[in-house]
């Protein structure tokens, strides 16, 4: 079907949609509308074979056929080709419905009442029979099967991915009208087959004659991912075996999605509804299931609270036995949750072994998963289990405003346990922001899209792998040639995070401003306040006897005033130990902190204050942090006990000259008293991959401003003389 045909079908779809204008208001169409395009789908599709089926079931219930073998026998009467039966049993089509306007509403139930049990289920989700009462009570009903019965839906006019196309459309539209996320229900086709194209390049199995293979989306929406990838593969391996299994928690798009399996003749048992990560009530839909090839475009930047109890049960009884032992992200976005979810479900690879095939994945992020997170936190540990276990294979950074719902920059991360060799223990990085094509006509926020050819031209850079590959893009509308790949070794993207302390140097003074700030300190202010809640007159007399104590550690400070300004907090000490002694009072350690934080002041001449060992202590406002690169020839994975929390003891045996050599070159000369905390080492991943495509442009020459400048005056001034005149 061509571009102006499918532009007229879509205006028809929603001239229709507006009738329902009155008992519903725009943003309810979809609870009509999208059970109607289904409906009217299928029975475009049995209507041709309506009166055999019908025939079949007379025949059938005279010989009182059990049900279960009636089932299959009148899906053959529909069609003798199908593996799983689609038929409808009442003796109504939409053009039949027609002919009884006064009992439509009962009608249509039982038209609907009269489908194959699978396609019955797919109208249950979508609870269309809540709203025939209304519809009909509102005279819509007629009017509403009436538009529907003049489009014409038949696959031989429409094919699947056309009708994927109608329905995300009118998912975009029904959403726009809710202010609600588009993205959440569907992916840009185009993105689907660039992500498609990347996945299967280099794969030659997948185009044997007669290979199995299974693929699997486990936020597959309305099923695009997995539809667009059975395209592809059947389009160059026609006799290809492919079963496709999603798994998606929005009822419509469920319904949608098992809609377009059951017109295929696909098995619709392997979407399943239900929370991927576990909310609860539903669960990961294939438990110890393995899949070949996995595609998914998971919400990004969005909270994952209503999982939080299950992820985190998982995350800490079953580790990296379970899905998420890695880490876990923020809690504001839950998306490398699913790449974790679906490299468990990856197959174990070993080369030249057919049983262990292993598994590729392609799935779309935000820029979050790159760099969010410091090291040892939940982000940076899932980068660093999947670059140490050398899965990532390459990510591909895609044009900003290119979906429907944000006009963020995207990017499509490829992860795979099967690289071959000449990809190992390395990652390619492919900018692709540039290619793009403005869109006649914007959709939400989405202004560009991605032609066919730029598809090929980046799947042939993938391809390719080539580091410093360039090519020419427009730039502020300028040609220019740029690197759009480059290759990294996986340690490139670690680091060490290094806490380098200083020593806390404070100079102490009794000064009667110093010994007021002591009301500030918490332990000196809580002495004048009584635990006791009951008894009143026993609160009276507690907080009297810790005010006396309070005056006496002012009295008792005041004797040191004249000593003036100590600075040696080993010096202060010793005095106000004496002077203590002197006054017959006990000073508990949390006081005398308080003490010293009241009088003391930081001071960069003062000695260095140390602890009981006489080792300095580290004063928190000049700690600073030194990220080391892990230099080349580091060995991954690194030999650190994997998660937060746990002894670095190995890891800083195997890089304390590296850290010493780098602190000796980069640190010290600049402050010569500083030292490595080496306990607090971690390890940290980013992929910062917009800094490796980044091209310094210097400014222009100051002549050149300044020209600019006085000619922009000049316009000014000629245009003011204008208005003056």
């Amino acid at each position: 079907m061509n571009a102006q045909t499918h532009e007229a079908l879509k205006g028809k779809i929603w001239e229709i949609a507006n009738r329902l204008r009155g008992p519903y208001r725009p943003p309810q169409y979809r609870l009509v509308m999208l059970p109607m395009v289904v409906l009217r789908r299928l029975d475009c599709v049995l209507e041709p074979t309506k009166d055999a089926v019908l025939r079949q079931r007379e025949k059938l219930e005279a010989q009182q056929m059990p049900e279960a073998a009636m089932d299959r026998l009148l899906g053959k009467a529909a069609d003798p080709n199908r593996k799983h039966p689609l038929y409808n049993t009442s003796p109504y089509t939409f053009e039949r419905l027609l002919g009884d306007a006064e009992n439509i509403a009962p009608n249509l139930v039982a038209y609907i009442n009269g489908f194959s049990p699978t396609a019955r289920s797919i109208f249950e989700r979508f609870k269309f029979a809540d709203q025939i009462e209304k519809l009909d009570a509102s005279n819509r009903l007629f009017t509403l099967v009436k538009g529907l019965a003049s489009v014409d839906l038949h696959p031989d006019r429409i094919d699947n991915l056309q009708m994927g196309y109608l329905f995300e459309h009118l998912v975009m539209r029904f959403n726009e009208q809710a202010n609600e996320e588009a993205g959440d229900h569907f992916t840009p086709r185009e993105v689907i087959r660039l992500m498609a194209n990347l996945i299967y390049t280099g794969e030659q199995d997948v185009y044997k004659p007669g290979i199995y293979r299974t693929i699997y989306d486990p936020a597959c929406g309305t099923g695009g991912m997995l539809s667009e990838s059975e395209k592809l593969i059947l389009s160059q391996n026609a006799r290809a075996q492919l079963a496709l299994h999603g798994q998606e928690y929005n009822d419509e798009s469920w319904a949608i999605c098992c809609s377009d399996m059951l017109i295929k003749d696909e098995d619709t048992s392997s979407i399943v509804l239900g929370d991927t990560l576990g909310d609860g009530r539903t669960r990961d839909g294939f438990q110890g299931k393995r899949f070949h090839y996995m595609l998914a475009n998971p919400p990004f930047g969005v909270e994952w609270k209503d999982q939080k109890t299950q992820v985190e049960n998982e995350h800490k009884t079953l580790g990296l036995a379970g899905r998420f032992g890695a880490g876990l992200p923020a809690i504001n976005d839950g998306s490398l949750l699913f790449l974790q979810h679906m490299i468990a479900k990856m197959h174990p690879h070993a080369d030249g072994d057919e049983d262990q095939p292993g598994s590729k994945i392609a799935i779309v992020f935000n820029g979050s998963p790159l760099f969010s997170g410091d090291a040892g936190s939940g982000p940076s540990n899932i980068r660093r289990w999947i670059i140490e276990n050398d899965w990532l294979d390459a990510i591909v950074a895609l044009p900003d405003q290119l979906f429907y719902n944000t006009g963020i920059f995207t990017y499509v991360w490829l992860v795979t346990n099967r690289k071959p060799p000449e990809r190992r223990g390395k990652v390619q990085l492919i900018d692709g922001t540039r290619f793009f094509q403005k869109m006649k006509k914007s959709l939400n926020n989405k202004r560009n899209e991605i032609s066919e050819e730029q598809i090929r031209f980046l799947t042939r850079v993938y391809g390719n792998y080539r580091d410093g590959e360039t090519a020419e893009v427009q730039i502020n509308g300028q040609t220019e040639t740029r690197v759009i790949s480059r290759i990294f070794e996986n340690r490139e993207f670690g680091f060490l995070k290094v806490t380098v302390e200083r020593p806390l140097r404070m100079h102490f003074e009794a000064t009667p401003e110093r010994i007021a700030r002591l009301d500030e300190q918490t332990a000196f202010a809580n002495l004048a306040v009584s635990k006791k809640r009951k008894d009143q007159a026993q609160v009276e007399r507690e907080e009297a006897a810790g005010r006396r104590q309070q005056d006496a550690i002012r009295d008792l400070l005041a004797t040191l005033e004249g000593n003036g300004r100590y600075r040696d907090r080993a010096a202060f000490d010793a005095d106000l130990t004496r002077a203590v002694k002197r006054a017959g009072l006990k000073l508990p350690a949390p006081l005398k902190k308080a003490i010293f934080a009241a009088l003391g002041e930081r001071d960069p001449d003062a000695e260095i204050c140390r602890d009981g060992k006489g080792r300095p202590e580290p004063d928190s406002e000049l700690r600073d942090t030194e990220n080391i690169p892990l230099p080349p020839g580091t060995a991954l994975p690194l030999p650190m006990d994997f998660g937060p929390d746990k002894p670095n003891d190995r890891l800083i045996a195997a890089f304390r000259d590296e850290i010493d050599a780098y602190i000796a070159r980069e640190v010290l000369p600049h402050v010569p008293d500083a030292w490595v905390d080496y306990d607090k080492t971690k390890v940290g991943y980013e992929i910062p991959i917009n800094r490796h495509f980044y091209v310094y442009k210097p400014p222009r020459p100051l002549d050149e401003i300044e020209a600019d400048i006085s000619r922009l005056e000049g316009e000014i001034a000629g245009l003011l003389k204008g208005l003056i005149a």
